[in-house]
């Protein structure tokens, strides 16, 4: 019956919104790339010491505990407190496990054992109960006053001893993040507990999902608190992102407010992290063994030898997470490095003085210093471009002033390198540098080794290429291109008219040699200049390599800069660049960035399809198909020119006082404008897809109801119609009493999926009647058309007993059909409150704050009553029908299929 109430072409429309929003959820959860993060293993079995906490603060925090982690002869050292080591917080997040902590505490002790304990971190962990704080905010505040704890018991540990910590490290995964950043909010919290704060795929700017106003109001709190005292917080920030992979909270969320006097705030994505290089999800940032080590090797870099704990040197610590972090030169960390080098000893002097130089070392006896004269070639060249295949930390370029051919001393230029994955390298412009009149590159006396030194000098203009990307309506049916086909080292193409979020786009990498017998390795770099979210691809050429080109950050307005992608080629091969709109991925950049608000416009499409119901049952007598009324009501009109028009009000001060009055939350189309996430069309596209799945989500609860209701009649007697109507009936108000009561005493989620239940029960009651009513007797259409018409004429004498006819149960079925749709909604995005419930209903049987409580005050009634409305009973009611596209005509709708009674 459903799917018979909607013709072909509007079927065809329904399954192509289902094939497109495939297309994005595809690219969300599988467009990229695999996981090339290594496991992280113990080499000892792990143990968890459980800290014995205060008995108040254990009585107060019942289902939270404190650990130490250790493993083997550590962990049997250190059960005997006091302790000796660098206190590390690792704090998880969103039904996260203490257990966590293992990754990156195992790494710390092997990197402790490798210089015999000279130093050592101590990690902690706490134990939040797994609970679900990205889904209900009622407990992030009692989590942040719990650390608060945890930090004063940790540094008791350490009290009497010679070089005892006064402050803590945090790693905060997810949500753990917030509730560290949330301790600086404290009254009585001290900034100089926390000595360093690192956060892995913490969502900073807003919630994944704003499903309580205790999350918004504990994000406004933190975020506002940050932002108006940004002069006053010292706190060294470091945030970490998944990239793609972690679709469970985007990138763009993780990356701390720049502020102009804020500068010890870094946020970076994994896949541009040195020595990391690749993109983790949600949960593998914790234990990905590139993203550990370099977290380990910055936290040794940090510690400060007079204290033997980490550096209170601001400009210390951002350098050590700038050195590991953002820019690696392939040289160990030093804090104030010589940049005067000695040159010196038996080597050979080699100059050079071809622009393009290739040198092969294999088991080199001597030292070599190859020197290049710059005089010459600054009259031709603007740049010169070095690389080695060598990956050590030694110095390997310098500069050499008012030289002939040798110098004895030359400015170490190996600082500015850049680590890659398969060489490192330098480029330098060779107007910065005029006092160098000579250019070294160091090759050291090596045994059975080999690799490879390349330098070449060259014109800006002929390794910069503009490569403007195509339209976004293109929907890849055409692209661009460009040919490499000079035998350079490094390129960098200027890809234009790139850097909005809704962009997304393929780029295709097609390398062609001739004559090369060995394998060789090309890098191509996206370098985002406004934010540290680059991604690097390795490919064996020749080949075709494709590159996903899309934005976690859109590009600032007073940004001038462009994206690159920077190409570290093979001199013997050719390239060819083609670029083309990805369609799928600008549908997943839609899923990813505003897949959130889709239950809005799902609800708002329901509700606008009960108005429809409504109307026509006032206007005709009968109710319309769920699905024919979708079709009518839901158009992007009547709601779009309202969200446009509140947003224009509420750039005026009254207004918005007004709104804040009404306890009214903040306008999603205002947030997503600051966040520079509106783009062309997005409100349309999120509401053809919430029209679409108010369609098939209405399909789903028909047959639901249906299959329920041949069970019920499998199982039970068959029912019969009731022959008398009462809107009120006896028990209905002592259950409703009993329901308000659970929702005070327990849980307002719980109350209301009680409620749910007896709802469907009743419409299950109902489908079972009228399908026995069907099949056992033949309907006189003249008798039940008589009896409405003498129903019409004699309203006063039945006001309290109607009768309910198989049309009257139809269009009951079909009212309650659509309710059962909104409330299936409504249910599930209160689930979260009820499952934090659940899991801790060991500690506490009521739920406190309860963000569903208010609700289910009003829903509890509400449902109540409809419940046991039928269609004969409101059309008994003295209600005159009033204007079909009236938009106070929809809220009436809206408001009477919940709130009416008879008169």
């Amino acid at each position: 019956m459903f799917l018979h109430s909607v013709n072909l072409w509007n079927l065809a429309f329904y399954a192509l919104m289902v094939f497109m929003a495939t297309l994005g959820l595809w690219d969300v959860f599988f467009g990229f790339e695999e996981n090339k993060c290594s496991m992280s293993y113990m080499f000892e079995y792990p143990e968890y010491q459980k800290i014995e906490l205060p008995k108040k603060l254990a009585k107060r925090y019942p289902a939270y505990e404190l650990y130490l982690y250790g493993e083997g002869s550590y962990a049997e050292e250190h059960k005997i407190l006091p302790l000796t080591g660098i206190p590390v917080l690792f704090l998880p997040g969103n039904a996260g496990s203490y257990k966590q902590v293992r990754s990156v505490g195992s790494i710390a002790l092997r990197k402790a054992e490798d210089i015999d304990f000279k130093y050592h971190f101590d990690f902690f962990s706490v134990n939040f109960n797994e609970e679900l704080v990205a889904l209900y905010g009622g407990s992030l505040q009692k989590q942040t006053k719990f650390v608060h704890e945890c930090i004063k018991t940790i540094l008791k540990l350490y009290k009497g001893q010679e070089f005892a910590p006064k402050s803590v490290a945090i790693i905060g995964h997810s949500m753990g993040g917030l509730v560290a950043r949330a301790l600086l909010t404290l009254k009585n919290f001290k900034q100089d507990l926390i000595n360093l704060l690192i956060t892995q795929a913490t969502p900073h700017v807003a919630p994944v999902l704003p499903l309580d106003r205790f999350i918004t109001d504990f994000y406004m709190t933190v975020n506002n608190y940050w932002i108006l005292n940004a002069r006053h917080i010292n706190l060294t920030t470091l945030s970490v992102a998944g990239g793609f992979r972690d679709y469970q909270v985007r990138s763009g969320l993780t990356f701390l407010p720049k502020l102009s006097h804020h500068t010890s705030a870094l946020s970076v994505v994994s896949s541009a992290v040195p020595k990391t290089w690749v993109s983790t999800d949600h949960l593998s940032i914790v234990w990905c063994k590139q993203l550990q080590l370099t977290t380990i090797r910055a936290f040794f870099d940090l510690i400060d030898a007079d204290t033997k704990q980490i550096t209170q040197n601001p400009k210390k610590k951002l350098s050590v997470l700038n050195h590991h972090f953002i820019r690696h030169p392939a040289k160990h960390f030093e804090e104030n490095p010589a940049i005067i080098s000695d040159l010196t000893g038996t080597s050979m002097w080699v100059p050079v003085k071809v622009s393009k130089w290739t040198y092969v070392a294999y088991n080199e006896s001597d030292k070599i210093y190859f020197t290049f004269p710059l005089a010459n070639h600054r009259k031709i060249y603007t740049h010169v471009y070095c690389q080695s295949t060598m990956l050590d930390t030694n110095s390997w370029i310098f500069g050499c002033i008012n030289s002939t051919s040798m110098c004895r001393q030359g400015i170490d230029l190996s600082w500015k390198a850049e680590l890659l994955p398969t060489i490192k390298s330098l480029t330098l412009r060779l107007q910065d540098y005029p006092s160098l009149s000579h250019l070294v590159v160091y090759v050291p006396s090596i045994h059975g080794s080999k690799f490879v030194v390349d330098c070449e000098f060259f014109k800006k203009e002929t390794r910069t290429i503009q490569l403007p990307v195509t339209h976004l309506f293109s929907f890849g049916l055409s692209s661009r291109k460009v040919l490499l086909n000079t035998s350079g080292l490094f390129y960098n193409i200027e890809l234009l008219n790139f850097g909005q979020i809704y962009q997304a786009f393929k780029i295709n990498v097609v390398s062609k040699c001739s004559g090369v017998k060995e394998e060789i390795t090309s890098i191509y770099k996206l370098h985002i200049p406004w934010s540290y979210e680059d991604s690097l691809t390795i490919a064996q050429v020749p080949s075709s390599t494709e590159i996903s080109l899309k934005l976690h950050i859109a590009q600032p307005e007073n940004e001038s800069q462009v994206a690159l992608l920077k190409m570290y080629t093979s001199s013997d091969c050719q390239y060819e660049v083609t670029v083309k709109t990805s369609f799928s991925q600008i549908l997943g950049q839609v899923v990813r960035f505003h897949g959130g608000a889709l239950p809005a416009y799902v609800t708002s499409s329901i509700l606008l399809a009960y108005g429809g119901q409504l109307y026509s049952l006032f206007s005709t007598g009968h109710c319309l198909e769920y699905a024919t009324m979708l079709d009518k009501q839901a158009k992007p009109y009547k709601v779009d020119p309202f969200v446009l028009m509140i947003k224009f009000l509420l750039g005026y001060k009254w207004f918005k006082e007004l709104w804040d009055v009404l306890l009214l939350p903040e306008l999603d189309a205002i947030v997503l404008t600051s966040q520079s996430m509106c783009f062309p069309l997005v409100s349309l596209i999120l509401f053809l897809f919430g029209t679409c799945t108010a369609y098939w989500g209405g399909l789903l609860s028909s047959t639901s109801v249906r299959l329920l209701s041949s069970l019920w009649l499998a199982l039970k007697r068959p029912p019969e119609l009731p022959k008398d109507i009462k809107m009120i009936s006896l028990d209905l108000p002592f259950l409703t009493i009993v329901l308000i009561i659970v929702s005070w005493t327990t849980c307002g989620a719980f109350a209301i999926l009680l409620t749910y239940l007896y709802y469907v029960f009743k419409i299950v009651h109902l489908q079972a009647s009228l399908a026995t009513f069907k099949n056992s007797q033949t309907v006189n259409l003249k008798h039940s058309r008589r009896n409405e018409k003498k129903s019409n004429h004699h309203k006063d004498s039945t006001v309290h007993y109607l009768h309910l006819s198989a049309n009257d149960a139809e269009d009951s079925l079909r009212m309650h059909n659509t309710v059962i749709n909104l409330l299936t909604w409504i249910v599930l995005l209160s689930m979260p409150s009820l499952i934090y419930w659940l899991k801790n209903l060991r500690y506490y049987f009521k739920l406190s704050p309860d963000p569903c409580k208010p609700l289910a005050f009003i829903l509890i009634p509400t449902m109540a009553i409809l419940g046991n409305t039928h269609t004969v009973s409101i059309k008994s009611s003295f209600v005159p029908p009033c204007p079909k596209h009236s938009c106070c005509c929809v809220l009436s709708w809206c408001y009477l299929g919940l709130c009416l009674e008879p008169q």
